[in-house]
């Protein structure tokens, strides 16, 4: 599993470059595959079933799996604060404690969340309704998670990252890298070193 990342998006679209880019590197594709969606909207190609990858943007900021398997990425430019009602909705009584736990800090939802939506779009079923329904490995009470440590769900991997105004996660049946490969949309030549 690889993962792949831009900053600067201006646009939705420049996600889809992102991804362009991702595959000529990784699997050494000259042109983007044509793509289809699953019946919940998963995006996947066709000829190509072997090569697995997801994306996910917010903000200015997109992110990109690409796997052997089934593989689901989420990313969340952090806001001030969220609303109390989408915390309810969205998180198990269990996580509600661990965000108790760590003084309800806007961060803390931030990346439980991209852990739930990694892990739904790695299945393709997306998220169900209420999300609380859907709950993902949480570090011991009032302990952050921590982007170097693997988290187990239901056979699957998760790992967390970090940035000063994101928080994302990665979800598959491989190990995810320990860091995201940050690429320049305007340059297709490499990567750029990996963010602390």
């Amino acid at each position: 599993m690889v993962l792949y990342g831009a900053e600067g998006l201006t646009s939705r679209a420049q996600a889809y470059r992102l991804l362009a880019q991702a595959v000529r590197l990784h699997w050494g594709l000259e042109a983007l595959p044509e793509l289809a969606r699953g019946e919940r909207g998963k995006p996947y190609f066709p000829a190509l079933p072997h090569c697995c990858f997801n994306l996910s943007h917010s903000g200015t900021f997109a992110l990109c799996a690409l796997s052997e398997r089934p593989v689901g990425v989420d990313i969340q430019v952090l806001r001030p604060s969220w609303s109390p009602r989408l915390v309810e909705r969205s998180c198990s009584p269990a996580e509600r404690a661990w965000l108790a736990s760590r003084a309800d800090g806007p961060a803390d939802f931030a990346v439980l969340w991209a852990c739930k939506e990694s892990a739904a779009k790695e299945s393709g079923r997306g998220l169900p309704y209420p999300p609380a329904r859907l709950e993902v490995p949480l570090p011991r009470s009032g302990l952050p998670f921590r982007p170097r440590d693997l988290y187990r769900l239901e056979g699957r991997l998760l790992r967390v990252y970090r940035g000063e105004t994101w928080r994302a996660a990665v979800c598959g049946w491989e190990t995810p890298p320990e860091s995201i490969c940050w690429l320049e949309l305007s340059d297709e030549s490499g990567c750029t070193p990996p963010r602390p």
